[in-house]
């Protein structure tokens, strides 16, 4: 007689007596059809879903589920997180560096990666970049590999994955789950959800969890499976694979089901499914030791990530800057007092705030094509979302806008032959980088949240192309209908150039057929106050929608986080 499976057997009835599920160190598999409620249950497992609506109770080795629970246990999500610009090293570092309590020093850290790097296989393409679209990288089973890596850094002894075998063959798959099956015998518990496993990563199961229409109708040793569904007349056929027989009765569509008459099944969906706990109502015991050691305030931490793709946009955008800053320069270059020198002048200043504008498209993308990297490394605990806002926009609004626009300043100023005194450069450069750097707040308020880069871009677009035709050029402000005048107050271009103009033109003397006429006097004409005042109004209402729109954008990250 097997005592140890005896004893398991009664392990089990035990726990279903006082619980509607238990999930032990080994390889816990959630299978179900799709829209089963199989990520749905692995988020409430891993207490990543609000708690609004759910009933039950999750405990921890007999103890209720710790706050921080979501920040010491690893989640590896369906799609790969890990940032294609970096390598396997890189990555695992940034983990290691945002997730690790602090008094674990570089020493230790640099251990346990090299550690992870061994455990995982990844040594030889440890240097090498994980890939991008347009980077040639690693395998999917590395990208995969690597992924897993970075919640193995911080040694969690509970490791969820979401459908980890998704976008990989055959082969791969079952390489990365003979991965988690060794893990699981260091005495993880290893709980994952799965689609559709062929029969080779099907025997890898410790235990089997069946979903169907968000119910459970199996909690149990995966061996038992087959054995339960044959008492109640499903019997597999002879070399039918396990995990399609079961999916085949869910979905009513096996001979089994065919050939099955019973009160408790119709088309082979359980019809008395109301005796099941909803998934919501699951109790758990996992093994999980020594949290306490752990606290949240160990994990707020701010770490700017400086990547060869910053490097290379960086690089390109004051390449850009500085061929535009020559372009304009040489079509207004030496710029004489007259009436040609009025137009050259406000030309090249109304070019150089709307290039600016336009630049800042390429922010579009800072929270939209990282918002699943996001999502995850903010649950995960990496950081907190103000220390994450704070670093990306260090990282975008000095290099990516302040430089380039200090370039094309300084360019066409001095080819131009603008007004030669120090206060009136620096003032020159100060608007022109609060342009860009209000044009990119708006473009951040605007497309946070947001899935596709070309509907974000799309309305920003939109808004720059409203914004430039209310700048004070394209139309004369002083002749808008008063019902319509209220949106000029809304152009970014209009105040930086304005606030250009006034800084130029004070002062200057024109001729005109004999006739002398001052910069003050073409500044009346145009509406614009050119005292003192009149110059810095302009730069308070852009200090001002820049703060108004980070708000915006950094509230839409927060309710981006609740809700995703």
């Amino acid at each position: 007689m097997d005592f140890a499976g005896v004893i398991q057997d009664i392990v089990w009835t035990i726990s279903f007596l006082f619980y509607s599920g238990i999930m032990s160190p080994g390889m816990n598999a959630i299978l179900g059809p799709t829209g089963s409620g199989k990520s749905s249950l692995l988020d409430i497992l891993a207490a990543r879903k609000a708690e609004a609506g759910l009933t039950g109770e999750l405990l921890l080795d007999g103890a209720p589920q710790p706050p921080n629970f979501k920040c010491i246990s690893g989640y590896v999500i369906q799609d790969d997180v890990v940032m294609g610009t970096l390598t396997v090293r890189e990555n695992l570092q940034f983990s290691a560096a945002l997730r690790l309590p602090r008094h674990i020093g570089r020493i230790e850290q640099n251990k346990r990666i090299d550690k992870v790097i061994k455990e995982l296989g990844l040594t030889e393409v440890a240097n090498s970049k994980v890939g991008t679209q347009l980077i040639r990288g690693v395998s999917g089973g590395e990208r995969k590999r690597t992924n897993i890596g970075m919640e193995l850094i911080i040694n969690p002894t509970v490791l969820f994955l979401d459908e980890p075998t998704t976008g990989l063959d055959a082969s791969t798959a079952h390489a990365v789950l003979l991965l988690l099956k060794r893990m699981s015998k260091q005495g993880k518990t290893i709980i994952f959800s799965i689609h559709q496993p062929r029969y080779s990563i099907f025997k890898l199961f410790d235990s089997l969890t069946l979903l169907a229409n968000g119910r459970m109708i199996f909690q149990g040793p995966a061996f038992k499976a087959l054995d339960y569904f044959a008492t109640i007349g499903y019997n597999c056929e002879p070399y039918n694979n396990p995990a399609d027989f079961f999916l085949d009765i869910i979905n009513g569509d096996s001979t089994a089901v065919e050939a099955r008459q019973n009160e408790y099944f119709d088309t082979g969906v359980y019809s008395d499914i109301d005796k099941y706990h909803d998934i919501a109502m699951y109790r758990v015991i996992g093994t999980y030791s020594d949290i306490s050691k752990y606290n949240e305030d160990s994990f707020d931490h701010i770490v700017i990530l400086w990547t060869s793709k910053v490097d290379f946009c960086h690089a390109i955008s004051i390449l850009v800057s500085l061929s535009m800053g020559l372009v304009v320069g040489a079509l207004s270059f030496g710029v004489k007092n007259d009436l040609n020198g009025i137009q050259n002048r406000v030309g090249a200043l109304f070019f150089m705030t709307t290039n600016l504008c336009f630049s800042s498209l390429s922010a579009i993308e800072l929270f939209v094509i990282e918002k699943k990297i996001f999502i995850h490394e903010y649950i995960s605990g990496y950081y907190r979302i103000f220390a994450y806002f704070l670093s990306k926009l260090l990282v975008d609004l000095i290099p990516m806008r302040a430089l380039p626009a200090t370039v094309l300043a300084t360019v066409t100023y001095f080819m131009i032959g603008l007004k030669q005194t120090v206060s009136a450069f620096l003032t020159l450069v100060l608007t022109l980088i609060q342009v860009s750097t209000t044009a990119t707040s708006m473009a951040l308020a605007i497309s946070t949240g947001y899935n596709v880069v070309a509907v974000a871009n799309l309305l920003v677009t939109l808004c720059f192309i409203f914004m430039v035709i209310l700048s004070g050029l394209l139309v004369n402000l002083v002749s808008i209908v008063s019902w319509l005048s209220w949106l000029q107050y809304l152009s970014i271009p209009r105040y930086g150039l304005r606030a250009l103009q006034i800084n130029e033109f004070t002062g200057l003397k024109f001729c005109n057929n004999s006739h002398q006429c001052t910069g003050e006097q073409y500044l009346h004409s145009q509406g614009i106050d050119a005292t003192a005042w009149g110059l810095w109004q302009n730069h308070v209402a852009l200090i001002l929608m820049m703060v108004i729109f980070l708000m915006i954008s950094y509230a839409k990250l927060c309710f981006m986080k609740k809700f995703s």
